[in-house]
Protein backbone atom coordinates (compact mmCIF):
# COMPACT_ATOMS: atom_id res chain seq x y z
CA UNK A 1 0.00 0.00 0.00
CA UNK A 2 1.14 3.54 -0.73
CA UNK A 3 2.83 5.37 2.13
CA UNK A 4 0.52 8.30 3.00
CA UNK A 5 3.45 10.51 4.00
CA UNK A 6 5.08 9.96 0.61
CA UNK A 7 1.79 10.86 -1.08
CA UNK A 8 1.59 14.08 0.98
CA UNK A 9 5.18 14.90 0.08
CA UNK A 10 4.35 14.59 -3.61
CA UNK A 11 1.13 16.60 -3.33
CA UNK A 12 2.89 19.43 -1.50
CA UNK A 13 4.95 20.03 -4.64
CA UNK A 14 1.88 21.17 -6.60
CA UNK A 15 2.10 24.85 -7.54
CA UNK A 16 -0.97 27.10 -7.33
CA UNK A 17 -1.08 28.77 -10.78
CA UNK A 18 -2.83 31.79 -9.30
CA UNK A 19 -0.01 32.61 -6.85
CA UNK A 20 3.04 30.65 -7.98
CA UNK A 21 3.31 29.18 -4.46
CA UNK A 22 3.46 25.48 -3.62
CA UNK A 23 0.70 23.66 -1.79
CA UNK A 24 3.22 23.13 1.00
CA UNK A 25 3.81 26.86 1.55
CA UNK A 26 0.07 27.61 1.37
CA UNK A 27 -0.77 24.64 3.63
CA UNK A 28 -3.47 23.41 1.24
CA UNK A 29 -3.35 19.68 1.93
CA UNK A 30 -5.98 19.13 4.63
CA UNK A 31 -6.07 15.34 4.87
CA UNK A 32 -4.78 12.28 3.05
CA UNK A 33 -6.05 8.90 4.17
CA UNK A 34 -7.06 5.49 2.95
CA UNK A 35 -10.76 4.67 3.00
CA UNK A 36 -10.76 0.96 2.28
CA UNK A 37 -8.41 0.60 -0.66
CA UNK A 38 -9.09 4.13 -1.97
CA UNK A 39 -6.81 7.08 -1.27
CA UNK A 40 -8.94 10.08 -0.28
CA UNK A 41 -7.32 13.51 -0.61
CA UNK A 42 -8.90 16.65 0.83
CA UNK A 43 -7.35 19.99 -0.07
CA UNK A 44 -8.25 23.66 0.41
CA UNK A 45 -9.46 25.35 -2.74
CA UNK A 46 -9.72 28.97 -1.48
CA UNK A 47 -8.69 31.44 -4.21
CA UNK A 48 -8.43 28.82 -6.95
CA UNK A 49 -10.90 29.36 -9.78
CA UNK A 50 -12.38 26.57 -11.93
CA UNK A 51 -9.78 26.60 -14.75
CA UNK A 52 -6.90 26.56 -12.25
CA UNK A 53 -8.70 23.91 -10.19
CA UNK A 54 -8.61 21.60 -13.21
CA UNK A 55 -4.90 22.29 -13.66
CA UNK A 56 -3.92 21.58 -10.05
CA UNK A 57 -6.01 18.40 -9.86
CA UNK A 58 -4.47 17.16 -13.09
CA UNK A 59 -1.02 17.82 -11.58
CA UNK A 60 -1.96 16.10 -8.32
CA UNK A 61 -2.99 12.96 -10.19
CA UNK A 62 0.12 12.98 -12.36
CA UNK A 63 2.35 13.11 -9.26
CA UNK A 64 0.55 10.08 -7.81
CA UNK A 65 0.39 8.08 -11.04
CA UNK A 66 3.57 6.11 -10.35
CA UNK A 67 2.48 5.32 -6.79
CA UNK A 68 -1.12 4.15 -7.08
CA UNK A 69 -3.81 3.15 -9.57
CA UNK A 70 -5.55 6.47 -10.26
CA UNK A 71 -8.91 4.68 -10.26
CA UNK A 72 -8.43 4.41 -6.49
CA UNK A 73 -7.82 8.14 -5.92
CA UNK A 74 -10.61 10.45 -4.73
CA UNK A 75 -10.07 14.22 -4.80
CA UNK A 76 -12.19 16.45 -2.60
CA UNK A 77 -11.86 20.22 -2.29
CA UNK A 78 -13.14 22.38 0.56
CA UNK A 79 -13.40 26.14 0.98
CA UNK A 80 -13.76 28.34 4.07
CA UNK A 81 -14.50 31.49 2.06
CA UNK A 82 -17.59 33.40 3.20
CA UNK A 83 -20.04 35.17 0.96
CA UNK A 84 -20.15 38.99 1.05
CA UNK A 85 -23.77 39.09 2.28
CA UNK A 86 -23.15 36.73 5.19
CA UNK A 87 -23.93 38.07 8.65
CA UNK A 88 -20.91 38.22 11.01
CA UNK A 89 -22.81 36.63 13.89
CA UNK A 90 -24.04 33.74 11.78
CA UNK A 91 -21.08 32.39 9.85
CA UNK A 92 -21.89 29.70 7.32
CA UNK A 93 -18.71 28.39 5.73
CA UNK A 94 -19.21 27.22 2.18
CA UNK A 95 -17.98 23.80 1.26
CA UNK A 96 -17.38 22.84 -2.35
CA UNK A 97 -17.12 19.09 -2.63
CA UNK A 98 -15.44 17.82 -5.75
CA UNK A 99 -15.56 14.08 -6.27
CA UNK A 100 -13.92 13.89 -9.67
CA UNK A 101 -13.15 10.39 -10.89
CA UNK A 102 -9.75 10.51 -12.55
CA UNK A 103 -9.61 9.98 -16.27
CA UNK A 104 -8.33 6.57 -17.25
CA UNK A 105 -5.71 5.58 -19.75
CA UNK A 106 -6.73 2.88 -22.20
CA UNK A 107 -4.38 -0.05 -21.50
CA UNK A 108 -1.71 -0.53 -24.14
CA UNK A 109 -2.59 2.63 -26.09
CA UNK A 110 0.05 5.36 -26.37
CA UNK A 111 -1.94 8.16 -28.03
CA UNK A 112 -5.72 8.69 -28.21
CA UNK A 113 -6.93 11.17 -30.84
CA UNK A 114 -10.55 12.28 -31.24
CA UNK A 115 -11.68 13.27 -34.72
CA UNK A 116 -14.77 15.46 -34.78
CA UNK A 117 -16.80 17.98 -36.71
CA UNK A 118 -19.73 20.22 -36.02
CA UNK A 119 -21.89 18.72 -38.77
CA UNK A 120 -22.32 15.59 -40.81
CA UNK A 121 -21.33 15.06 -44.41
CA UNK A 122 -17.86 16.58 -44.23
CA UNK A 123 -16.07 13.25 -44.74
CA UNK A 124 -14.90 12.79 -41.16
CA UNK A 125 -14.98 8.99 -41.31
CA UNK A 126 -13.15 8.98 -44.65
CA UNK A 127 -10.44 11.17 -43.16
CA UNK A 128 -10.28 8.94 -40.06
CA UNK A 129 -9.85 5.71 -42.02
CA UNK A 130 -7.30 7.05 -44.48
CA UNK A 131 -5.33 8.90 -41.81
CA UNK A 132 -5.20 5.62 -39.87
CA UNK A 133 -4.04 3.85 -43.02
CA UNK A 134 -1.31 6.41 -43.68
CA UNK A 135 -0.09 6.15 -40.07
CA UNK A 136 -0.06 2.38 -40.56
CA UNK A 137 1.98 2.85 -43.76
CA UNK A 138 4.50 4.82 -41.71
CA UNK A 139 4.97 1.85 -39.39
CA UNK A 140 2.64 2.73 -36.51
CA UNK A 141 0.18 0.33 -34.88
CA UNK A 142 -3.25 1.92 -35.25
CA UNK A 143 -6.81 1.28 -34.06
CA UNK A 144 -10.15 3.00 -34.62
CA UNK A 145 -13.22 3.35 -32.39
CA UNK A 146 -16.23 4.16 -34.55
CA UNK A 147 -18.30 6.15 -32.05
CA UNK A 148 -20.60 7.63 -34.67
CA UNK A 149 -23.79 6.01 -33.41
CA UNK A 150 -26.05 7.66 -35.98
CA UNK A 151 -24.03 6.77 -39.06
CA UNK A 152 -21.39 4.14 -38.26
CA UNK A 153 -19.57 3.79 -41.56
CA UNK A 154 -16.18 2.38 -40.55
CA UNK A 155 -17.22 -1.29 -41.09
CA UNK A 156 -18.12 -0.53 -44.71
CA UNK A 157 -15.02 1.62 -45.26
CA UNK A 158 -12.84 -1.25 -44.04
CA UNK A 159 -14.76 -4.01 -45.82
CA UNK A 160 -16.19 -5.70 -42.73
CA UNK A 161 -19.93 -5.18 -43.04
CA UNK A 162 -21.83 -7.88 -41.13
CA UNK A 163 -18.76 -9.13 -39.28
CA UNK A 164 -19.05 -9.86 -35.55
CA UNK A 165 -16.28 -9.41 -32.96
CA UNK A 166 -15.30 -12.40 -30.84
CA UNK A 167 -14.34 -12.54 -27.16
CA UNK A 168 -11.19 -13.93 -25.59
CA UNK A 169 -10.96 -16.20 -22.54
CA UNK A 170 -11.00 -13.13 -20.26
CA UNK A 171 -14.37 -12.18 -21.76
CA UNK A 172 -12.91 -9.12 -23.49
CA UNK A 173 -13.98 -8.24 -27.02
CA UNK A 174 -11.41 -8.73 -29.74
CA UNK A 175 -11.40 -5.87 -32.25
CA UNK A 176 -11.79 -6.71 -35.90
CA UNK A 177 -8.80 -6.22 -38.17
CA UNK A 178 -8.73 -4.97 -41.75
CA UNK A 179 -5.74 -3.79 -43.77
CA UNK A 180 -3.66 -3.97 -40.59
CA UNK A 181 -5.99 -1.64 -38.65
CA UNK A 182 -7.87 -2.81 -35.55
CA UNK A 183 -11.33 -1.36 -35.05
CA UNK A 184 -14.60 -1.61 -33.17
CA UNK A 185 -17.86 0.07 -34.18
CA UNK A 186 -21.43 0.68 -33.09
CA UNK A 187 -22.30 -0.60 -36.57
CA UNK A 188 -21.19 -4.12 -35.63
CA UNK A 189 -23.95 -4.43 -33.03
CA UNK A 190 -26.99 -3.08 -34.86
CA UNK A 191 -28.88 -4.13 -37.98
CA UNK A 192 -27.84 -2.23 -41.08
CA UNK A 193 -31.30 -0.70 -41.60
CA UNK A 194 -32.22 -0.15 -37.94
CA UNK A 195 -32.29 3.39 -36.54
CA UNK A 196 -30.34 4.01 -33.33
CA UNK A 197 -32.72 5.33 -30.64
CA UNK A 198 -30.57 5.27 -27.51
CA UNK A 199 -30.51 7.59 -24.53
CA UNK A 200 -27.33 9.13 -23.14
CA UNK A 201 -26.63 6.65 -20.31
CA UNK A 202 -26.79 3.69 -22.69
CA UNK A 203 -24.47 5.43 -25.15
CA UNK A 204 -21.99 6.13 -22.38
CA UNK A 205 -22.07 2.53 -21.22
CA UNK A 206 -21.36 1.13 -24.69
CA UNK A 207 -18.59 3.66 -25.27
CA UNK A 208 -17.04 2.71 -21.94
CA UNK A 209 -17.01 -0.92 -23.10
CA UNK A 210 -15.23 0.12 -26.30
CA UNK A 211 -12.56 1.83 -24.21
CA UNK A 212 -11.95 -0.75 -21.51
CA UNK A 213 -13.60 -4.05 -22.46
CA UNK A 214 -11.84 -4.40 -25.81
CA UNK A 215 -8.46 -6.14 -25.99
CA UNK A 216 -6.65 -3.46 -27.99
CA UNK A 217 -3.17 -4.87 -27.47
CA UNK A 218 -0.30 -2.45 -28.04
CA UNK A 219 -1.25 0.57 -30.18
CA UNK A 220 0.66 3.71 -31.06
CA UNK A 221 -2.56 5.50 -32.06
CA UNK A 222 -6.23 4.98 -31.29
CA UNK A 223 -8.42 7.26 -33.42
CA UNK A 224 -11.98 7.93 -32.23
CA UNK A 225 -14.41 8.79 -35.02
CA UNK A 226 -16.98 10.94 -33.20
CA UNK A 227 -20.55 11.63 -34.32
CA UNK A 228 -21.27 15.14 -35.60
CA UNK A 229 -22.37 17.75 -33.11
CA UNK A 230 -21.65 18.30 -29.42
CA UNK A 231 -23.63 15.66 -27.53
CA UNK A 232 -23.50 12.78 -25.07
CA UNK A 233 -20.84 10.72 -26.84
CA UNK A 234 -18.32 13.56 -26.86
CA UNK A 235 -19.00 14.33 -23.20
CA UNK A 236 -18.68 10.67 -22.19
CA UNK A 237 -15.38 10.37 -24.00
CA UNK A 238 -13.79 13.44 -22.43
CA UNK A 239 -15.01 12.56 -18.93
CA UNK A 240 -13.85 8.94 -18.95
CA UNK A 241 -10.50 8.75 -20.72
CA UNK A 242 -7.24 10.56 -21.10
CA UNK A 243 -7.30 11.94 -24.64
CA UNK A 244 -4.15 13.41 -26.17
CA UNK A 245 -5.95 15.78 -28.49
CA UNK A 246 -8.62 16.38 -31.10
CA UNK A 247 -8.65 17.03 -34.82
CA UNK A 248 -11.44 19.08 -36.43
CA UNK A 249 -12.56 18.15 -39.96
CA UNK A 250 -14.31 20.76 -42.09
CA UNK A 251 -15.04 21.50 -45.73
CA UNK A 252 -14.14 24.89 -47.27
CA UNK A 253 -17.60 26.49 -47.10
CA UNK A 254 -18.22 29.13 -44.45
CA UNK A 255 -21.37 27.28 -43.35
CA UNK A 256 -19.45 24.08 -42.66
CA UNK A 257 -16.79 25.87 -40.65
CA UNK A 258 -19.45 27.71 -38.66
CA UNK A 259 -20.51 24.31 -37.29
CA UNK A 260 -16.90 23.18 -36.94
CA UNK A 261 -16.26 26.15 -34.66
CA UNK A 262 -18.92 24.83 -32.31
CA UNK A 263 -17.00 21.57 -32.04
CA UNK A 264 -13.82 23.57 -31.46
CA UNK A 265 -15.41 25.55 -28.63
CA UNK A 266 -16.78 22.36 -27.09
CA UNK A 267 -13.32 20.77 -27.01
CA UNK A 268 -11.84 23.92 -25.51
CA UNK A 269 -14.46 24.08 -22.77
CA UNK A 270 -13.76 20.45 -21.94
CA UNK A 271 -10.03 21.18 -21.67
CA UNK A 272 -9.17 18.99 -24.65
CA UNK A 273 -6.20 20.12 -26.71
CA UNK A 274 -7.18 20.78 -30.35
CA UNK A 275 -4.23 19.61 -32.44
CA UNK A 276 -5.38 21.20 -35.67
CA UNK A 277 -7.87 21.29 -38.49
CA UNK A 278 -8.10 19.23 -41.68
CA UNK A 279 -9.80 20.71 -44.72
CA UNK A 280 -11.61 17.97 -46.63
CA UNK A 281 -12.97 18.28 -50.20
CA UNK A 282 -10.79 21.35 -50.62
CA UNK A 283 -10.62 21.00 -54.39
CA UNK A 284 -11.63 18.69 -57.23
CA UNK A 285 -9.27 16.55 -59.26
CA UNK A 286 -10.51 16.05 -62.79
CA UNK A 287 -10.28 12.49 -64.11
CA UNK A 288 -9.63 13.70 -67.64
CA UNK A 289 -6.95 16.32 -67.09
CA UNK A 290 -5.79 15.30 -63.60
CA UNK A 291 -5.75 18.98 -62.64
CA UNK A 292 -6.90 20.47 -59.37
CA UNK A 293 -9.95 22.77 -59.52
CA UNK A 294 -11.19 24.83 -56.56
CA UNK A 295 -14.92 24.45 -57.12
CA UNK A 296 -15.83 26.08 -53.80
CA UNK A 297 -13.62 29.09 -54.54
CA UNK A 298 -10.49 30.09 -52.70
CA UNK A 299 -10.43 28.56 -49.25
CA UNK A 300 -10.38 30.83 -46.21
CA UNK A 301 -9.83 27.98 -43.80
CA UNK A 302 -6.05 28.28 -43.58
CA UNK A 303 -6.30 31.97 -42.68
CA UNK A 304 -9.10 31.28 -40.19
CA UNK A 305 -7.02 28.55 -38.54
CA UNK A 306 -4.15 31.01 -38.19
CA UNK A 307 -6.45 33.61 -36.60
CA UNK A 308 -7.67 31.00 -34.11
CA UNK A 309 -4.12 29.90 -33.35
CA UNK A 310 -4.85 26.45 -34.77
CA UNK A 311 -2.48 24.28 -36.79
CA UNK A 312 -3.66 23.75 -40.35
CA UNK A 313 -2.78 20.08 -40.78
CA UNK A 314 -3.54 19.95 -44.49
CA UNK A 315 -6.17 19.72 -47.19
CA UNK A 316 -7.67 16.64 -48.85
CA UNK A 317 -8.93 17.07 -52.43
CA UNK A 318 -12.07 15.51 -53.84
CA UNK A 319 -11.29 12.45 -55.93
CA UNK A 320 -13.73 9.87 -57.26
CA UNK A 321 -11.31 7.13 -56.20
CA UNK A 322 -11.73 8.18 -52.56
CA UNK A 323 -15.50 7.60 -52.63
CA UNK A 324 -15.08 4.33 -54.54
CA UNK A 325 -12.52 3.08 -52.06
CA UNK A 326 -14.92 3.74 -49.17
CA UNK A 327 -17.68 1.79 -50.89
CA UNK A 328 -15.39 -1.10 -51.77
CA UNK A 329 -13.89 -1.46 -48.28
CA UNK A 330 -10.33 -0.74 -49.37
CA UNK A 331 -9.08 2.65 -48.12
CA UNK A 332 -7.46 4.73 -50.83
CA UNK A 333 -4.31 4.90 -48.71
CA UNK A 334 -4.06 1.11 -48.55
CA UNK A 335 -0.94 -0.08 -50.41
CA UNK A 336 -3.08 -2.10 -52.83
CA UNK A 337 -5.30 0.89 -53.72
CA UNK A 338 -4.28 3.22 -56.56
CA UNK A 339 -4.29 6.79 -55.21
CA UNK A 340 -3.36 9.94 -57.08
CA UNK A 341 -0.15 11.59 -55.99
CA UNK A 342 -2.07 14.65 -54.73
CA UNK A 343 -4.29 12.54 -52.46
CA UNK A 344 -1.39 10.43 -51.19
CA UNK A 345 0.74 13.50 -50.49
CA UNK A 346 -2.21 15.16 -48.73
CA UNK A 347 -2.75 12.34 -46.24
CA UNK A 348 0.99 12.05 -45.72
CA UNK A 349 1.10 15.74 -44.81
CA UNK A 350 -1.81 15.37 -42.36
CA UNK A 351 -0.13 12.38 -40.67
CA UNK A 352 3.17 14.27 -40.37
CA UNK A 353 1.31 17.31 -39.03
CA UNK A 354 -0.39 15.15 -36.39
CA UNK A 355 2.93 13.68 -35.25
CA UNK A 356 4.45 17.14 -35.11
CA UNK A 357 1.54 18.56 -33.07
CA UNK A 358 1.92 15.78 -30.49
CA UNK A 359 5.61 16.46 -29.84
Amino acid sequence: MVDVNQAIEQLNQVVNPATGQTFSSEKRIEKVEFVGDELKIIYKRDGIDIPNKKLVEKKMLSLLESMIDLDKVILKSISDMKTSNQKPNNPQPQQNNSMIPPKKNIPGVKKVIAIGSGKGGVGKSTVTVNLAMELRNQGYKVGIIDADIYGPSIPMALGKMGAQPLANEDNKMLPLESHGIHFISFGLFIDEDSPVIWRGPMLGKVLNQFFFDVEWGELDYLLIDLPPGTGDVQLSMVQKIHCDGAIIVSTPQDLAFLDARRALEMFKKMDLNVLGIVENMSSFICDSCDKEHFIFGDSKLQNIASELNLDYLGSIPMDGKVANSGDSGTPIMAPSSPASKIVRDSFNKVALGLNSALK
